[in-house]
């Protein structure tokens, strides 16, 4: 999938400033920074600060209050697994190839070890074609 303008990269659609959840946190304030930032997912990292991976209002209500767990007692670390992300500079063709791939709708944007922003559906729809846009949510969204 070709995306937008092919010169954009993931630093040209990402909303930067993303705010980290540490590993040690636990998934009910997890919850209320989703809450009070208006956000759906959050990079979760390490004691010195590099991000690990993500943790989304999904995988808190799936993963821990579905399987009968307590939100104020499972840390953010316990729900975290792979990282999947891309740098600032990659061109937004890869971004969208990734998130398709591993079938996610939110994207941390790392450089080095940190997280600078993070690409979601809502930053897609502001600048992908219609046509674009819909071929990308169906392809996340498809089970195969």
């Amino acid at each position: 999938m070709t995306a937008g303008h092919p010169h954009e990269t993931a630093r040209d659609v990402m909303n930067p400033g993303a705010e980290c959840l540490p590993v040690h946190e636990t998934l009910d304030r997890a919850a209320q920074l989703m809450r009070n930032d208006n956000v759906g997912a959050l990079p979760v990292c390490d004691s010195d600060g590099r991000v690990v991976g993500i943790i989304t209002d999904r995988d808190i209500v799936v993963k821990c209050i579905a399987e009968g767990h307590d939100p104020a007692q499972v840390r953010a670390g316990d729900l975290t697994t792979g990282l999947v992300s891309v740098t600032p500079d990659a061109p937004l063709a890869e971004a969208l190839s990734r998130m398709e791939e591993h079938q996610i709708k939110r994207l941390p944007v790392v450089e080095g070890d940190h997280v600078v922003g993070m690409i979601s559906e809502a930053d897609l729809a502001r600048h992908l074609p219609d046509a674009q846009l819909a071929e990308f949510v169906h392809r996340v969204y498809a089970r195969g």
